[in-house]
């Protein structure tokens, strides 16, 4: 078997490749069809423009004094490179190994080697090429999807035996790796088998035995998997925990932070900000980025016991409505179908669709109905 040529691709073409990707009109598998590359390096390239942006409106150059300090100058900024680089080191080691193979920079002169082994990664998971997703597992994890839902107390085991008596075979490890690629697992209590990274900021759930009556007391959100007729898409939401009003959302095509974020600062210049912010503890709401917003507004940061499903029941149960009342009935053919009928619903969900909880009223009527203080729409 002859070995594969490994490909250059100009920096057009991956600028244009993120663009598409950024713009979020098909998913990850179309644009990875599309340009002809790995579903992984249309992610990267994304990653790599996002942050880089900023770059392209900087000021001029300085002038030719302004650019040569004394040494002494030049010695602190030695000793804080080295402060810098000590804690960028020690928060990259704190994400999974695909959250820090995503920082691996192949257009930088550092050789991938050496951000190996800065990263503490095996060099052969840099150039390692996974199979896109296929068209047996697409439909395999649409099931799954529906599984989970009714019983999110499974695990790969439970799902595998589920699986196999409709005739579907696959083991407990796919089961298991398509459900990491879906971002969910069993929700149940775990016992305490792992010790967090000292470093690592832990927060606690704030929730526990709180009574939640008025809006904008306790908003909450999540991350979860969207299937369309070609792969799939994520679907983050905050949503006001007393009146159940989604008040905002965003679809992505890579499962990253800065969707959850365009969603959280909407939902913030909307309708002002809560007391309490309650998410999982999946790595995009323990990002720095996510918790530094949060912090910055003054915003408590609540985050469920892992696994433990009853910490975000109301979430839990909108993914419920929305997929057995809208996704499931359909099959989208592209992102912005998706994002439209997705749309639609919700403007049902919140406006027009009553909840027992609510003696009947919509999140709307509730929500709107019981502010001191009249809330900008």
């Amino acid at each position: 078997m002859s070995k594969r040529t490994r490909r250059n691709h100009a920096s057009g073409f991956k600028a244009k490749v993120a663009l598409a990707a950024i713009k979020g009109d098909k998913t990850l598998a179309e644009i990875a069809q599309q340009f002809d590359v790995h579903p992984n390096q249309v992610t990267e390239w994304k990653r790599q423009l996002q942050e880089r942006a900023a770059d392209v409106f900087d000021g001029a150059t300085a002038s030719k004094s302004e650019q040569e300090p004394d040494l002494k100058t030049l010695h602190a900024k030695i000793g804080q490179l080295t402060l810098e680089n000590d804690f960028l080191g020690r928060r990259a080691h704190q994400g999974g190994t695909a959250e820090r193979k995503e920082m691996i920079d192949r257009t930088h002169d550092l050789p991938v080697s050496r951000q190996c082994q800065i990263l503490s990664l095996a060099r052969s998971t840099a150039y390692y090429r996974p199979q896109a997703t296929s068209e047996a597992d697409l439909t395999v994890m649409r099931r799954i999807d529906e599984l989970h839902l009714e019983h999110p107390f499974a695990g790969s085991r439970m799902l595998r035996d589920m699986l196999r008596r409709e005739d579907h075979v696959i083991g407990r490890k796919h089961v298991a790796t398509l459900m990491r690629k879906m971002g969910i697992e069993a929700l149940y209590k775990k016992p305490r088998t792992s010790v967090r990274h000292a470093a690592h900021q832990v927060y606690p759930y704030l929730l526990r035995d709180l009574k939640i009556e008025q809006p904008d007391h306790v908003w909450c959100a999540d991350i979860t998997y969207i299937p369309m007729k070609r792969g799939f898409v994520y679907l983050f939401a905050v949503m006001d925990w007393a009146s159940r009003r989604v008040l905002s959302w965003r679809l992505s095509n890579t499962l990253t932070t800065d969707f959850c974020l365009e969603a959280v600062q909407e939902a913030i210049d909307r309708y002002g900000k809560p007391q309490i912010f309650n998410t999982d503890q999946g790595s995009q709401f323990t990002s720095s980025d996510f918790t530094d917003l949060l912090k910055d507004n003054s915003i408590d940061i609540s985050m469920d016991g892992k696994g433990c499903w009853r910490d975000n029941v109301f979430v839990e149960r909108l993914w419920k409505s929305i997929k057995y009342e809208e996704v499931y009935l359909r099959a989208y053919e592209t992102v912005s179908v998706a994002r439209n009928r997705i749309g639609r619903y919700l403007e049902f969900y919140n406006s027009r669709r009553p909840h027992s909880a609510l003696d009947g009223k919509t999140p709307d009527a509730f929500y709107f109905g019981n502010q001191s203080l009249p809330q900008a729409a």
